[in-house]
């Protein structure tokens, strides 16, 4: 998709604090926080959310969470906790429709977030 937001800034048309990519992973810090910490994984083929998953991305899937732990340990949250969150569609809050994944530590999470 052409016009997806998440896409963009894979083809670095749109500026992003990137924290590290990988061949099929970009993870990059989100532009509004909601932790110290809060980080976004992101697939760098377009998937429009959990829901759109198939067999076909079986690896996808595993360099996925494989990321989300990276970005633990990069962040230097991995020892203390986090939070991972992905929303999927309009009614679990999914706002770019763009799998992904944020990750959240740096401070204890309460639940329900608010």
């Amino acid at each position: 998709m052409s016009d997806c937001l998440f896409c963009r800034i894979i083809r670095k048309e749109i500026p992003a604090k990137i924290l590290f990519e990988t061949e099929h992973v970009l993870a990059f810090h989100d532009i509004q926080p909601q932790a110290p910490v809060h980080v976004l994984v992101i697939p760098k083929i377009h998937v429009e959310s959990l829901a759109q998953l198939e067999e076909s991305h079986r690896a996808l899937a595993g360099e996925l969470l494989l990321a989300i732990q990276r970005v633990a340990r990069e962040t230097g949250i991995e020892a203390t906790g986090y939070r991972t969150v992905a929303n999927t569609g309009a009614h679990g809050g999914q706002s770019v429709f763009h799998l992904h994944f944020h990750v959240l530590g740096g401070r204890p999470l309460s639940w329900p977030p608010g």
